[in-house]
């Protein structure tokens, strides 16, 4: 068997570090020597101090009612009942008996199989391709599509430019960028806290060196958001504070003036577009009678409309590269502001071309923008779903609560399916989804719920069955990344603790059970199954050219960089140089500005070309008259979602014990709110607590409120509780950005805020729940 070497390497989602052992123990992390600019998400003690919290689950837990009833029980009481320990045969033959249960009665379209995949960065003790491996090979579960990252885009791109190219890989590379471009435009910032983390790991944190290799050669930056610090300020960035959810609106200005002094490049629309002429007499208002002018849009955006013109004047002047995040598509009509960024850079005509055209999550995540080489690596394979029903990822309380009702996505008539067992393995949806008060509602539907996880969270407080897992401290694993130029190792650093298990050694006890053993493991351990990836990978990489270590010099060195590929282009560079020989995968073959195929839908929430379509909720709705301010729940800057939110380095960061709002000063002013003081923030949603951080950095009328505070209501019980910590998501809502790709809305949401009068409950959402010993049996009892 492997063993770890004197300096063990951990690689993580938000960068690798190297252990430093004092006397032999492990004491710190330390950033990977050859990372620019590490993240302290990992660094020091934080990620060490967190592995032995009271939160941490020891063993196999029971919901009470259900260790007595079983799915009689009902789901009443997921997140308020107390729990009963038991032990790993009776907890794993009790999973096998539901999961047959559900099965023999209902079918495998009754399974649910939850998980996400930011639960771990490795390629083996990924918890994902776990669950899927084992559920596959019991006949399969109905799965989510998408992400909550980026589902509105992930759906638009393809009916616009064929591809989703440029949204999650094949982006310009920096090197494409620095000393080509003179301009560039970032509608929604390049927020630096975002881009500290990867899928799938990252060694080099590039963003930072990206931009100042830019600005080294000149290039300007213009940030469009409402909030200013979303782009570092050693970039000097201008910057537009638009109202949030407006963007869409702003760049049909831009366009108009692009149009009417004809600063757009009409050959390139020509060649490389259709629709162009039915946009622009929307543009011009010909077929409405609305001109889309900077005077129209000043009225939305809140920017005057000599500022619009300006900058549309400025990139028709300079070679512009439009940056576009990917929290502009988490809102009401999220597909628009995305289809817009791409006409307009169609209308600049340098698509294709070093330093121009559009690119979406510059700093979404952490290595985007990097070179990276075209082929695959390896991962756990997880068989064939024999399943064919899915659910977008954002629509499980619907799911949840209509079963057998109708929906439509992205062309299709689809309906939601009965299901009466989730079983969920990486990720937390009660950090992710949107309306938690919605979601526990219908979190209470299916008859079982088995959770996988470490700790004690919302998640696992609202199972049936809580089987403990071992982190990612206490399993060896491989990470590495499609876009990013490097495989490292993860190597244990501690035995798990309690009576904790790897989702590997949990899937292979309940697979025993169930027969189906020889296939889920293939008689592979963790050491051989992480010979076997790495031994694929040394292939595939033989093939591109460049040569791996053996298995043991690499479990030994820790981290293998490689070289950066050749040929590095701009996004869409070979349809640009030969648009004929190098098509689109659209109908047309060309860039879609208006899809004939969307207007076949007939959606009236996703017209057939770029539209601006007011939100249910922003600055200019009638809603706003109740709840005045527009809620921003953005990623954090302390963790990653909500993954070590019990760390010392997140509960560094709160005030009073509670997630940070911002607000801007003349908000403040107006509620008789003072910095550091505790606030209610609420609308019809719920309401929840926060700690007040004043700054001028956020438009007035917008407060800032980041996601992943473990959710912890004030009574379980109650219908809607208050949050006494400051998870946002009690208060965003839960609706599709649109019917054709059924994305997260959060950041469509008013909120109002006020003083929090009196002593606040105390926050309780890292403390275990209530255990409690096995009830006798009745005889005893007598």
């Amino acid at each position: 068997m492997f063993a770890t070497p004197d300096q063990p390497t951990v690689a993580t989602h938000w960068g690798i570090y190297r252990a430093r052992r004092t006397d032999g123990d492990v004491t710190a992390l330390e950033g990977y020597e050859h990372d620019p600019d590490p993240s302290a998400i990992g660094a020091g003690n934080a990620m060490l101090a967190a592995q032995g919290a009271a939160c941490r689950i020891l063993q196999p837990m029971v919901r009470r009612s259900f260790l007595e009833r079983g799915s009689a029980a009902g789901g009443a009481g997921r997140g308020a009942e107390p729990f009963v320990a038991v032990d790993w045969d009776e907890a794993t033959d009790l999973v096998a008996r539901e999961l047959e249960r559900v099965r023999r009665t209902y079918g495998n379209t009754a399974i649910y199989g939850g998980s996400y995949g930011w639960a771990s960065a490795g390629r083996f003790h990924h918890a994902q391709s776990q669950l899927r491996r084992f559920l596959n090979g019991i006949g399969g579960f109905v799965r989510s599509v998408q992400n909550y990252s980026f589902a509105a885009g992930d759906v638009i791109l393809p009916h616009v430019i064929g591809t989703t190219r440029g949204l999650v890989n094949g982006h310009t590379p920096w090197t494409q960028l620095a000393g080509y471009c003179d301009l560039v435009v970032m509608f929604g910032g390049t927020p630096h806290r975002n881009a500290q983390v990867n899928s799938g790991g990252i060694a080099r944190h590039g963003l930072r060196d990206g931009l100042r290799a830019c600005r080294a050669a000149g290039a300007e930056f213009v940030n469009i958001g409402p909030i200013r610090d979303d782009t570092l300020e050693e970039f000097g960035a201008q910057w537009l504070a638009l109202r949030p959810n407006t963007d869409t609106a702003l760049m049909l200005a831009i366009a108009h003036t692009l149009l009417t002094e004809q600063l757009h490049d009409s050959a390139f629309l020509a060649r490389y577009t259709t629709g162009f002429e039915r946009f622009a007499d929307d543009v011009l208002g010909r077929l409405d009678g609305v001109a889309k002018s900077p005077e129209w849009a000043e009225a939305i955006t809140g920017l005057s409309a000599e500022s619009i013109r300006d900058l549309a004047r400025r990139m028709a002047r300079q070679r512009t590269f439009i940056m576009v995040a990917w929290s502009l598509q988490r809102a009401d009509h999220g597909e628009q502001p995305y289809w817009m960024a791409v006409t307009l850079a169609a209308l600049l005509g340098r698509i294709g071309l070093p330093g121009g055209g559009f690119g979406f999550g510059y700093a979404s995540a952490g290595a985007i923008g990097m070179a990276s080489h075209s082929f695959a690596w390896p991962s756990l394979p997880q068989g064939t779903n024999a399943v064919t029903d899915f659910i977008p990822v954002a629509r499980i309380a619907d799911m949840l609560l209509h079963p057998g009702e109708s929906y439509d996505y992205n062309g299709a008539h689809r309906r939601y399916p009965h299901v009466r067992l989730i079983y969920w393995s990486g990720g937390n949806p009660f950090h992710r989804h949107q309306d938690l008060n919605r979601l526990r509602q219908a979190w209470r539907m299916p008859e079982v719920v088995v959770v996988h996880e470490p700790w004690w969270n919302a998640l696992s407080r609202h199972a049936d069955i809580v089987l403990p897992t071992a982190t990612q401290l206490e399993r060896n694993d491989i990470v590495c990344s499609g876009r990013d130029l490097f495989v490292a190792t993860s190597h244990r650093l501690f035995p798990p603790r309690g009576e904790s298990r790897t989702d590997f050694e949990i899937f292979s006890a309940l697979a025993e059970h169930l027969g189906t053993a020889p296939a889920f493991t293939e008689d592979r351990s963790e050491e051989s199954w992480l010979r076997h990836l790495y031994g694929i990978a040394r292939q595939r990489a033989a093939s591109a050219g460049f040569t791996l270590p053996d298995f043991d010099d690499f479990w030994r060195e820790g981290v293998v960089e490689l070289p950066e590929p050749d040929g590095q282009e701009a996004l869409l560079a070979a349809f640009r140089a030969d648009p004929e020989r190098n098509p689109l995968r659209t109908p047309s073959g060309r860039i879609e500005i208006f899809s004939q195929t969307i207007a076949q839908f007939g959606y009236p929430d996703c017209p057939p070309q770029p539209t601006w379509l007011e939100p249910a909720e922003w600055l200019g709705a009638p809603a706003a008259l109740r709840y005045p301010l527009h809620l921003l729940s953005n990623q954090p800057a302390t963790k990653l979602h909500s993954q070590y939110d019990h760390g010392p380095h997140s509960r560094s960061a709160k005030i009073a014990g509670r997630e940070p709002i911002r607000l801007h000063p003349a908000d403040a002013t107006a509620r008789g709110i003072a910095d550091g003081e505790l606030v209610r923030v609420f609308n019809d949603r719920g309401a929840v607590l926060a700690g007040v951080v004043i700054s001028e950095s956020i438009r007035p009328g917008v407060v800032q409120m980041a996601t992943g505070a473990w959710y912890d209501p004030e009574d379980p019980a109650a219908a809607a509780p208050l949050d006494k910590h400051g998870n946002p998501n009690v208060l965003t809502p839960d609706h599709g950005t649109s019917r054709l790709a059924q994305g997260p809305s959060p950041n469509s949401c008013l909120v109002e805020v006020e003083i929090w009068r009196g002593d606040p409950p105390p926050v309780t959402a890292f403390d275990p729940p209530a255990i409690v010993a096995r009830p006798r049996p009745a005889a005893a009892r007598r």
